[in-house]
């Protein structure tokens, strides 16, 4: 059993959050229902790397009726690609994207009587703009240009965070319960084969060391400090829904409460 397991009780807080809402038409991608009951919080797709209006709507309609933070997923312009390529826009032009797609959710909420709680970029944008400081900023002005009120989750260390930071934009940061890391801090590139964790056991004891210690073993063997308040399980993993049963479990018989990402919040 991990390092860490047998530690005394002592009660810790802890968001866990998945990114849902990425099916499209008649694909389906995921297993967001099922998930929802082992959440405290979503990151909603808002149309253009994944998920539709219907998709989107019905996202919402059960986020809340579990009582979930709910947050704006938005990515590069590539649905054949699930915004996981590079694209070639300008920061300018990536603040309007990303405007265009919370605007689009908040509708859904609107009409649903919710509130959107939080902001979390997809895939090469969320890669990209934690290394780009310019991107960073223009993300983080987006955020706090729609609602002043509204968080920016981001990786924990990122530009993301020294930008919003900077000009005083509400962030939390995030680390991956179901994703290897490099000895930089970066994450492992899903092409290759060790980068996603699959075991249940081995993702539920190295969340608890995670949150617990606030650092990771990255895949060399180093360990890796971190300073986060909200950890990520990605829906569309294959065992997804095997991984959130064990990390709430272990969780749970060592103190940790899981709580939506606005109670996290600076």
């Amino acid at each position: 059993m991990g390092k860490g397991v047998n530690k005394a009780m002592k009660e810790i807080f802890v968001d866990l959050n998945a990114d849902v809402g990425e099916s499209f038409g008649v694909y389906r991608l995921g297993h967001d229902e099922e998930l929802f009951p082992y959440l405290s919080s979503v990151n909603i797709a808002c149309g253009l790397h994944a998920g539709d209006p219907l998709v989107m709507e019905k996202t919402v309609k059960r986020a809340l009726e579990f009582n979930l933070a709910i947050g704006a997923h938005p990515g590069y312009p590539d649905l054949q690609g699930f915004g996981r390529r590079k694209l070639a826009l300008s920061p300018r032009e990536v603040k309007s994207f990303l405007i265009y797609q919370v605007g689009a959710l908040m509708g859904f909420l609107k009409v649903q009587k919710g509130k959107l709680s939080h902001i979390k970029p997809h895939g090469a944008l969320y890669n990209e703009a934690a290394v780009n400081p310019e991107l960073a900023l223009a993300i983080a002005q987006a955020v706090q240009e729609i609602d002043p009120g509204l968080i920016l989750l981001a990786r924990s260390g990122s530009e993301m965070v020294k930008q919003a930071r900077l000009i005083g934009t509400r962030v939390v940061e995030e680390a991956f319960a179901d994703r290897n890391y490099q000895e930089n801090g970066d994450l492992v590139p899903r092409s290759h084969p060790q980068a996603l964790i699959s075991d249940p056991v081995e993702a539920s004891e190295r969340a608890l060391i995670m949150v617990q210690e606030q650092k990771v073993q990255a895949l060399d063997g180093t360990w890796i400090p971190l300073s986060f308040r909200s950890l990520c399980l990605h829906g569309d993993n294959p065992h997804a829904l095997n991984l959130a049963r064990s990390i709430r479990r272990l969780f749970q018989e060592n103190g940790i409460r899981v709580v939506p990402l606005n109670r996290t919040a600076e």
